[in-house]
């Protein structure tokens, strides 16, 4: 049994291809215990994969607009999810995603990074990137996302 990173997000939307540049360093430098699955902008379609894996944990990337600091990443609770963070550029709401998964994986956790551009086109800022590379070396090193907690 294995955990799962779940990265979610649009590599064509700037900031909001943080979670698949979070996929492409875990590719490149995988993280002791866990296994990536990158469900870029259509994770639904990705979910069938996730359940075969049976992870004990999913930890789900994304970029979430929490009215904090560029860059900034919190550990956000479910209801947050639903009630605060609209995610615009995914074909459903990530809530109806979490209460599916929650239905098969034991532990959903729900990794927000605040985004500062997400216009077409535009690169992953400087500030985003920092925070994926800050997330990645936690997961490589096995240190765990309490420092990411109190969002909202």
């Amino acid at each position: 049994m294995t955990d799962v990173v779940f990265t979610v997000g649009n590599v064509l939307r700037g900031d909001d291809g943080a979670g698949p540049l979070l996929a492409q360093l875990l590719d490149e430098e995988p993280a002791p215990g866990w296994t990536v699955v990158d469900g870029a902008d259509v994770p639904e379609n990705h979910t069938h994969h996730i359940r075969a894996l049976a992870p004990r944990r999913l930890l789900i990337v994304d970029a979430a607009d929490m009215e904090l600091a560029p860059g900034e990443v919190r550990l956000i609770d479910q209801d947050s999810v639903a009630e605060q963070f609209l995610v615009t550029t995914h074909a459903i709401p990530l809530n109806f995603l979490i209460d599916s998964l929650r239905e098969t994986v034991p532990e959903v956790l729900f990794l927000g990074i605040q985004p500062q551009d997400t216009s077409f086109y535009a690169p992953v800022t400087t500030m985003v990137r920092e925070a994926v590379e800050a997330v990645h070396d936690r997961l490589v090193r096995g240190e765990g996302f309490e420092v990411y907690q109190n969002a909202g």
